[in-house]
C-alpha cells in the first residue's frame, strides 16, 4: 500500500512481553510512527496502555485495515512465515522478530515476495544496538588489536526452571535455545566477521523436564579465525559476553546493557541517560602500541535500540535499506541449519 500520511501507521501481531517491552515503546516515542494497535487474542491491554490505539480481534482485521502500513510479526517463531506472507499479500510492509523463519527456504520465499510486490522486510535484531556490541564494533574498527584470530560471544543465563511459554518449550520448529538466543549470537558474529565457511556444533538438554535444546556450543570457522558462540541456562556467574583476541592484544567486555531492564521497569526510550551503562560494565583492553603495553578499562557506548526503528523509518520514507534485511535473516537461518546438521552428524559442516 502507498502511505497516505507522513507517519507510519503500525500494528503489532501480539501484545505480550515483546509487544509491550520491545516494540510499542519505540513506535510510540518515535515521531515518525503512529501506533495503531495490536492483535490481542485474550487479554486486551493495548488500549489501556496507549489510549487511541485499537485491540484487533483477529489477524484478518489487521490486514483489512487500509490505514496500517507496517505490521510487526512478534508472534512465536513457527508462525512467522505464515503471518508475514499474509501481511505481504495484503500489501503491507513487515518487521519480523528473530528468527525470521524456521527454514532458509521460507526466508528466501518471503524476500522474493516482498521484492515482487515492492515492499520491505525488516528483521528485529535489536541486540546489534546493545552497548556491548557497539563497543566491540568500535574496538574492531580501531584496529588496535591487530588481526583478530579468536573471538567469543556468549548469551548465558541462570534459569533452571522450564518456562511456562509452551511455544518455547514444547517441541516445534521454532522452539529451543538455538532458535531463541541463537539468532542473536549468530547475527552478531555475521555482523562483525561475515559469513563463516563452516560450522561445528553441540546442542544439549540440561534442565530437568526440558523437551528442547537449552544449551549450545557453536564453533564458526573462518579462513583466519575461529568464533565461538555459547549459551546455556546454568550460568550463575557469567563470563565475558564478548571476547576478542588479536595479534596485538585482547578485549574483554562483560554483558552490561541496561535497555531491557529499563524497558521492563516502564522507562520510555528517550533522554540523554537512555541506554547508558553503569561504570562496572566497562571493557578491559590490553594491547601493544609502538612497543608500549597498554592495559585499561574503556567506557562503553550507549545502547540504542531506537536505531532499529529509525532505520525502518528511513527505509519506508526515504527508500533506504532496512537496518536488518530479510537476507540478513536468511544468512542466520543458513547457519542454524548447518548447526542442526553438525549436531546430528557430529562433524564439521561446510556452509
Amino acid at each position: 500500500m502507498k502511505p497516505t500520511e507522513s507517519k507510519i501507521r503500525t500494528a503489532l501481531l501480539s501484545y505480550g512481553m515483546s509487544g509491550k517491552v520491545f516494540h510499542a515503546p519505540f513506535i510510540s516515542v518515535h515521531s515518525g510512527f503512529h501506533l495503531s494497535g495490536a492483535w490481542e487474542r485474550s487479554h486486551k491491554g493495548i488500549e489501556m496502555d496507549y489510549p487511541g490505539t485499537k485491540s484487533y480481534a483477529a489477524l484478518e482485521e489487521v490486514l483489512a485495515d487500509d490505514t496500517v502500513e507496517l505490521v510487526v510479526v512478534n508472534t512465536p517463531t513457527y508462525t512467522h512465515y505464515d503471518y508475514a506472507r499474509k501481511v505481504l499479500v495484503a500489501d503491507k510492509n513487515v518487521v519480523i522478530e528473530k528468527a525470521v523463519t524456521t527454514t532458509s527456504g521460507e526466508a528466501e520465499s518471503l524476500a522474493s515476495l516482498a521484492e515482487e510486490k515492492g515492499l520491505k522486510i525488516g528483521v528485529y535484531q535489536n541486540r546489534r544496538w546493545d552497548s556491548e556490541l557497539l563497543t566491540v564494533l568500535d574496538v574492531l574498527n580501531s584496529k588496535v588489536l591487530g588481526d583478530i584470530v579468536e573471538a567469543e560471544i556468549r548469551f548465558e543465563r541462570y534459569r533452571p526452571e522450564v518456562s511456562p511459554k509452551k511455544h518455547k518449550e514444547e517441541p516445534n520448529a521454532g522452539a529451543g535455545l538455538l532458535m531463541d538466543l541463537g539468532p542473536h549470537a549468530i547475527d552478531q558474529a555475521i555482523f562483525l566477521f561475515g559469513m563463516p565457511e563452516a560450522v561445528f556444533a553441540d546442542l544439549r538438554i540440561t534442565r530437568e523436564n526440558s523437551k528442547v535444546d537449552d544449551c549450545f556450543d557453536i564453533l564458526l570457522y573462518y579462513p583466519d579465525k575461529r568464533v565461538r558462540l555459547k549459551s546455556g541456562f546454568f550460568v550463575k556467574e557469567p563470563a565475558y559476553s564478548h571476547v576478542l583476541h588479536g595479534t596485538l592484544g585482547s578485549f574483554l567486555k562483560p554483558r552490561a546493557d541496561v535497555q531491557e531492564e529499563m524497558l521492563l521497569k516502564g522507562f520510555k526510550p528517550e533522554g540523554s541517560e537512555w541506554g547508558k551503562e553503569a561504570d562496572g560494565g566497562k571493557g578491559l583492553i590490553h594491547y601493544t602500541k609502538n612497543g608500549e603495553t597498554i592495559r585499561e578499562y574503556i567506557p562503553s557506548f550507549q545502547g540504542n535500540y531506537m536505531a532499529f526503528y529509525e532505520g525502518v523509518f528511513q527505509a519506508l520514507r526515504n527508500n533506504q535499506t532496512m537496518p536488518v534485511t530479510a537476507y540478513d535473516g536468511y544468512k542466520v537461518i543458513l547457519v542454524i541449519e548447518a548447526v542442526l546438521k553438525s549436531n546430528q552428524e557430529k562433524k564439521v559442516i561446510t556452509i
